[in-house]
């Protein structure tokens, strides 16, 4: 059983460490089991994210669908913000590592904005609980003072997309999550 970490400082939010096992010809783990996250859901697509070092995304976040976030390859340092209206650590920013030879993954709820700059180049992989939905990829500045992000970078690599992502104060009422207590 892999060690979990629930709602350390953003509720819902899930880490886990998987547990490996080496042996004379390699390593195995399982990275990702729905039954670790109480809120998971069916994963319906996987994505894998390559990136130079300096490379910063985000942060964007989501009104419907879940994330599931694991570094096989470098090292990535991950930013977390709690957007959702309701939430009791709503205005929270959280900020961990992946990757970096530390087994570890992180579920990533719906109405929690999420990045990560590459400290190296690095591999991500993403498992979703959505099929790819335009209307449903929102995002806030990544450099917004109201969510201060320790993002530990002086000169990031970012898309236009990312560097036209509105402060966390001009999000639109429509595309404000709102936190929903689960049972």
């Amino acid at each position: 059983m892999p060690t979990l970490t629930a709602d350390r400082i953003i509720a819902d939010v899930v880490e886990v460490e998987p547990d490996p096992h080496p042996d004379a010809r390699g390593r195995f783990l399982e990275t990702y089991r729905r039954s670790w996250f109480p809120l998971g859901r069916e994963m319906v697509q996987g994505s894998r994210s390559d990136k130079t070092a300096g490379s910063l995304v985000g942060l964007h976040y989501h009104l419907h669908q879940a994330d599931y976030w694991y570094v096989p390859v470098g090292e990535a340092r991950v930013i977390l913000h709690d957007l959702r209206e309701g939430s009791p650590t709503v205005g929270a920013t959280q900020a961990l590592r992946l990757g970096g030879g530390e087994e570890r993954g992180v579920f990533i709820p719906p109405g929690v904005a999420h990045g990560f700059v590459a400290l190296t180049d690095l591999t991500l992989t993403y498992l979703v609980d959505s099929y790819y939905n335009p209307d449903d990829e929102l995002g806030v500045a990544w450099d917004d003072p109201d969510v201060a992000a320790p993002w530990e970078i002086e000169a990031p690599v970012l898309s236009a997309r990312d560097q036209a992502n509105p402060p966390r104060r001009a999000i639109a009422a429509e595309h404000r999550p709102r936190w929903r207590l689960r049972t």
